[in-house]
Formats: structure tokens, C-alpha cells, sequence
């Protein structure tokens, strides 16, 4: 008998994305500042940049530039005819909103979430869709892994010989700078969550059902220690791993998750998400967990399949619900967007919904301590939807970041405005509503998605 789930915690992590503009800096104080060139890169052109600020880093293949530069040369920078567009260093964050300790995850292979995007059902040789991911890559851009990784994925699945740190960024904080092997070192939990979403993992030996169990993940580590970072870092992520697609991943369908955003879309991550499509790249992105003050960025720039988060009736209504059958996948009523999902404002593009209210994984709070936790943020539902593409790829390995979004969308289950009673952690009932502005085309399923593709 399954034991009953014991709350040892309840954290409740508000994702606080805010970029200082660069005119509240002062004119005199130092800035990041990221730079799209509409020409070539060239050695004049860098010594021109220059005399406006510090040059800290050069992104060839989007003829990106990156400085440390007085907020007062803003202007001028944008001013000069070589320059396309130039903003400040974004910050950009992935945490979940809520995390809750479980204690018991002993003879379950599907989790709840999975069931309802219907890759799973209830009990074991669980499977119900005809792909694993066998043959693509996900590449994760995140926090990294913990060092403890082992203990929870098989070594086959993580990509090892692709996988990167990226650090620095912020103009003032220092260059963008690649950092061996620390991407096997994060002390943060949260990529090692995602990931666990995308291929599943081990509850002690445990087998816990992923949606593309057979993929091959790519860490690449963006975000720093405490979960934050620059979007000129993400940008080199995005495209380090676009250089990998048109080089020796030429022939196998890649995808890039990033569950992590900010308030803008940056020049730099425009570029590098522009030039990975044109490789052949598939981008998702979280909608970022500013409910109705707006989507995040990456994830709201249209080009990028954008994911909110959806919940299910059913939690915290039972001992063992985590792994419990979702009756229905294809019923709407069962369903609902969490308040804290970025809502879809004017010039945004929110795309689709997937389970990221209370999604079980590894999360430690303790380096070198083994734990599992519920997390609740788009970052949770972001992967699912990674997930089904990267399923999607291996059915059709010449698949497109555009076709899959079309396909994704056309296949969706459509959640109308509406309001839920949901049960907490605590026992309460929560009211939960949700406008047309919150769901996308409505719920992400992979059995639909697959049948939709050719």
C-alpha cells in the first residue's frame, strides 16, 4: 500500500523578473549593453563600437556585440548606421512558484501530468503513443545539473560531449565566458527538474516515466547558481547550440527548452533565436509566471513556441494523486490555468498549455542530498511541451520550428475562459480563474500532436 504523502514544506518562490532601465542607472554609472549590427562584423566597425564603451564579447553568427558602456552612450550606440538595435543587458530567471516535499514516490511509473498530456496512463507498460524520442536532441538551457545527476538519469541520456557553461554577461559584471564543467555543478535544482519532465527519472531505483524517455538532453548552462542571469548569456546558448545543428547534429532533429524569461526581448536573443530557426532549430519557451502583467521573454516572441501552465482537478484530492489516472486527457473540465501563468498582452504570442501546477521531480535543497519535490511554474510546463516535439521530430526528423507550432496548436484541446474549484496543499479549496488571453489555442496532447504529423 502506497503510503500517505506526508507535507514536509511549503515554499512559495515569486519569480521577480525586473530589468533596471538603463536612464534609472544614472548617466555616468556602467551598463551591459547588447548590440545587433546590420552588417558584417569587421575589425573598423569593433574599433568604432569601442570608443562608445568596453567591447566584452562578439557573436559572429548574428553579428551581435556585447559592451560595457555609460548609460548616457545609449542613444549614440543606437544612433550609429551600423547598428540594427541596442539594449540593455536583460536579466533573465528560472524558478518554479511553489515547491511542496514528497516523501513517497514507491511503485509509480506515471505521473499525473503525463497522463494528461496522454504519453502515459495509470499503472505500468504505460505508454500509450509509439515514439520515445529515440535519435533527438533537447537541449536544455537552464541552470545545469547537479553534481548528484547520476542518481536520477541514466549517463546515456545526457549528451556530455555537448555540454556547456555559460557565464558572465551584465556589461559590468564581466564577459561572457565559457566555464568547463560547470554545468555538472549547479546548485540550484531547477534544470535538473526540467529535465527530469523530458526523460523521466529515478526515485531510488525507481523508474518514473519521462515524455521522450529516449532523447538525448544537452545541458547548457545559462542561468547562474541563484537561478538568474543575462540574456546576452542565454543568447550565446541559443547559439552554441544552433552552431551544433548545422554542424555535427546535422542530422538529427535538435530542440531547445528554456524555461526561464524577463520583462523585454533583447536584440541579442532575437538574433540568436532567429539564426537557430534558420538551422533547422525547434525553440520552446515557458510564458514566464506574471499572470496578468504579461508573458516573459523569450517565450512571447512569436517565432518561439510558448507554453502556460495548466493544473488538473485533481490534486491534493487523495493520497497518492501524483500518480493517480487523469479519467480523461481530452476533457476540458477537468483542467485549469493557474492564476500565476503569464497572460497574453498586446504584441505577444502565447501558443499552447501544458501541466506546470504541482509536477513532481528531483529539487534538492541541500547539495548532495537526495530529494524530490512538486513544483508548480510555467518552467514545469514548458518541457512537456518540449517533450511532445521532440516525439513529434523522431515521427518526422525534418520537422520545423513553424510546422511543429502549427501542428501543436491545430492539435490542441481547446480550454475555454472559465473558473475551477482546486484543491491546496493545505486542504482548502482555491477558486481559480482564468480568462481566453491565458490558454493559447488550449491543452498540449501528444497523442493528438502525433497523429497530426506527418
Amino acid at each position: 500500500m502506497f503510503k500517505r504523502m506526508l507535507i514536509s514544506l511549503l515554499l512559495v518562490l515569486i519569480l521577480l523578473v525586473a530589468s533596471v532601465p538603463a536612464i534609472a542607472a544614472g548617466p555616468k554609472a556602467m551598463i551591459g549593453v547588447n548590440v545587433v549590427l546590420n552588417t558584417e562584423v569587421t575589425s573598423a566597425l569593433l574599433a568604432d563600437l569601442s570608443t562608445h564603451g568596453v567591447i566584452r564579447d562578439v557573436v559572429y553568427e548574428i553579428q551581435g556585440v556585447t559592451l560595457a558602456a555609460k548609460a548616457s552612450e545609449l542613444d549614440r550606440i543606437r544612433a550609429l548606421p551600423y547598428v540594427a538595435a541596442a539594449n540593455p543587458d536583460s536579466e533573465r530567471a528560472g524558478a518554479p512558484i511553489d515547491t511542496v516535499a514528497a516523501t513517497d514516490f514507491a511503485d509509480g511509473l506515471s505521473t499525473w501530468d503525463l497522463d494528461a498530456i496522454d504519453v502515459t496512463d495509470y499503472g505500468f507498460d504505460n505508454r500509450q503513443v509509439a515514439y520515445d524520442g529515440t535519435g533527438v536532441y533537447v537541449a536544455v538551457l537552464d541552470t545545469g545539473l547537479l553534481d548528484s545527476w547520476r542518481q536520477y538519469f541514466p549517463e546515456e541520456r545526457i549528451a556530455v560531449e555537448y555540454a556547456k557553461c555559460f557565464g558572465g554577461g551584465g556589461g559590468e559584471v564581466g564577459w561572457v565566458s565559457e566555464q568547463p564543467e560547470k554545468w555538472q555543478h549547479d546548485q540550484n535544482s531547477h534544470g535538473t527538474h526540467v529535465t527530469s519532465t523530458i526523460i523521466g527519472y529515478s526515485y531510488r531505483g525507481t523508474p518514473i516515466n519521462g515524455v521522450a524517455p529516449m532523447v538525448r538532453i544537452i545541458p547548457v548552462k545559462v542561468l547562474n547558481q541563484n537561478g538568474s542571469g543575462w540574456s546576452s548569456v542565454v543568447a550565446r546558448g541559443i547559439t552554441y547550440i544552433a552552431d551544433l545543428k548545422a554542424g555535427p547534429l546535422a542530422d538529427y532533429p535538435v530542440i531547445i527548452n528554456m524555461s526561464l524569461g524577463g520583462d523585454e526581448l533583447d536584440p541579442m536573443e532575437e538574433a540568436a533565436i532567429d539564426y537557430a530557426i534558420e538551422q533547422g532549430v525547434i525553440i520552446v519557451a515557458s510564458a514566464g509566471n506574471r499572470g496578468q502583467a504579461g508573458m516573459g521573454y523569450p517565450g512571447a516572441y512569436a517565432p518561439v513556441i510558448s507554453v502556460a501552465a495548466s493544473g488538473w482537478i485533481g490534486e491534493w484530492t487523495m493520497g497518492g494523486w501524483w500518480y493517480a489516472d487523469v479519467a480523461d486527457p481530452t476533457n476540458p473540465e477537468d483542467f485549469y490555468i493557474g492564476d500565476f501563468s503569464g497572460r497574453e498582452l498586446s504584441g505577444q504570442d502565447l501558443d499552447i498549455a501544458a501541466p506546470g501546477s504541482w509536477v513532481v521531480g528531483p529539487y534538492q535543497l541541500q547539495s548532495g542530498k537526495i530529494s524530490y519535490y512538486y513544483l508548480g511554474g510555467t518552467s514545469m510546463a514548458s518541457p512537456h511541451v518540449a517533450g511532445i516535439a521532440a516525439l513529434m521530430a523522431q515521427k518526422h526528423p525534418d520537422l520545423t520550428g513553424p510546422q511543429a507550432e502549427a501542428i501543436l496548436e491545430g492539435s490542441a484541446i481547446p480550454l475555454p475562459a472559465g473558473c475551477r474549484n482546486v484543491s491546496q496543499p493545505d486542504g482548502s479549496l482555491s477558486n481559480i480563474c482564468w480568462g481566453a488571453d491565458a490558454t493559447g489555442a488550449g491543452l498540449a496532447n501528444a497523442d493528438l500532436a502525433l497523429a497530426a504529423t506527418p
